[in-house]
């Protein structure tokens, strides 16, 4: 995927890519981030298949498409919250403002 201000602006996928453009799709909010996070928690140390822990794993990183927490600061509407999970421990690098914050599951600030 590919964003620019948060929006997804293309999207391929090799397997289900159909099921993943249907998605984005969904309505007007269902491209952009409703929610971004990096897991911290190292004592997790497998997929559970609970989301709500998985996201969680320490060398993390998951974002959500669709609908934001109001009670976070959310704004975004849509009638979808979709989870998305990724391994970020090895070849991870994420910069803010240029700057490097993170790489391979840790924090380099």
């Amino acid at each position: 995927m590919e964003f620019n201000r948060g929006k997804v602006v293309n999207a391929s996928a090799e397997k289900n890519e159909p099921f993943l453009l249907t998605m984005l799709d969904t309505d007007e909010g269902a491209r952009y981030v409703g929610e971004l996070g990096i897991g911290t928690n190292y004592g997790i140390s497998r997929f559970t298949r609970n989301i709500l822990y998985d996201e969680k794993i320490g060398g993390t990183f998951h974002l959500a498409l669709g609908s934001g927490f109001g009670e976070a600061g959310g704004v975004n509407e849509s009638s979808i919250h979709w989870d998305l999970i990724s391994d970020a421990s090895k070849e991870t690098e994420m910069h803010v403002d240029g700057e490097l914050f993170y790489k391979d599951g840790k924090f380099a600030v």
